[in-house]
């Protein structure tokens, strides 16, 4: 991973959430995907934004517009970027706040850096291998101050003004279980109640988009079950946030780290956790 990788990925959300923010303060229409999902102008005017912005990187762009890419095309790349220009349309759509833009950098079959972008709430989560995780608020105000006519931003002034993740302490809550605003199923309820045997004190704490793993690595959850479908572009930005934070993501059967760019982009149910300790690391 380069800085300069990193910095191009960083402003691109940013940019993305700009234009999607434009579209959320409109009385927008709602379209419908092949599969009957939702979208909107956002989703589009983002990826628009986003594609501009790495193409000049010169690296493969995969994102669900992209998802017909031959996999016999994509098992050549060794490097590429995964994107979601708005993941959490239904939370979009309900104007309660909850959706992203997600952006990772792909190497050999995993997630290596990864942006995570909250528009409504200003919020700036990015993390990388041999980086670490931060989260940074009021992300774009920063920005432009940092900026000062030139751009990218330098990584290193974003760090400066960041804060290293985890922070919360684990000892202040009880254990608390992040799951789906939009996507709860029978499965999980039944995760859950199992879980309550063990955890008298559990929380559940519902939250959209990729928000969730955001959370545990704020430390401020313990655990998010996926069981349920979700894509590639869904969780890789996600995951590296969570994983650089110190937590785990994993297939929820075989306890393997997710990996990408594989012949189905559908991912395996899965869970993020992080050791529960009482520095809440």
């Amino acid at each position: 991973m380069t800085d300069a990788l990193l910095e191009t990925a960083i402003g691109a959300a940013l940019d993305a959430g700009r234009e999607i923010l434009a579209v959320y303060r409109t009385d927008f229409d709602v379209e419908r995907k092949s599969d009957a999902s939702p979208l909107t102008l956002a989703d589009k005017r983002a990826h628009e934004t986003i594609k501009a912005a790495l193409m000049p990187l010169g690296l493969p762009i995969l994102s669900e517009e992209g998802r017909a890419i031959a996999f016999e095309v994509r098992r050549q790349w060794p490097r590429f970027w995964l994107v979601d220009p708005l993941d959490g349309t239904k939370e979009f759509i309900r104007r309660n706040g909850e959706f992203t833009v997600n952006i990772a950098l792909i190497e050999h079959n995993r997630p290596v850096m990864g942006v995570v972008y909250v528009p409504v709430r200003d919020t700036l989560y990015f993390g990388g291998n041999d980086l670490g995780s931060y989260k940074m608020d009021r992300a774009r105000q920063v920005y432009v101050q940092l900026a000062s006519g030139r751009h990218p931003v330098a990584l290193a002034d974003l760090v400066a003004v960041a804060r290293r993740l985890p922070m919360a302490k684990a000892g202040e809550r009880g254990y608390t279980v992040v799951g789906s605003r939009s996507h709860a199923t029978a499965d999980l309820e039944k995760y859950i109640d199992r879980l309550r045997i063990t955890h008298k004190d559990l929380d559940f704490v519902s939250a959209g988009s990729s928000l969730k793993f955001c959370l545990v690595a704020e430390g401020k959850a313990d655990l998010y079950p996926r069981l349920g479908p979700t894509m590639e572009w869904d969780t890789a930005a996600g995951q590296v946030v969570a994983q650089c934070a110190g937590a785990r993501v994993v297939n929820h059967q075989t306890g393997d780290e997710l990996s990408y760019n594989k012949a189905s982009l559908l991912n395996p149910w899965f869970i993020v956790e992080r050791e529960r300790t009482g520095n809440g690391t």
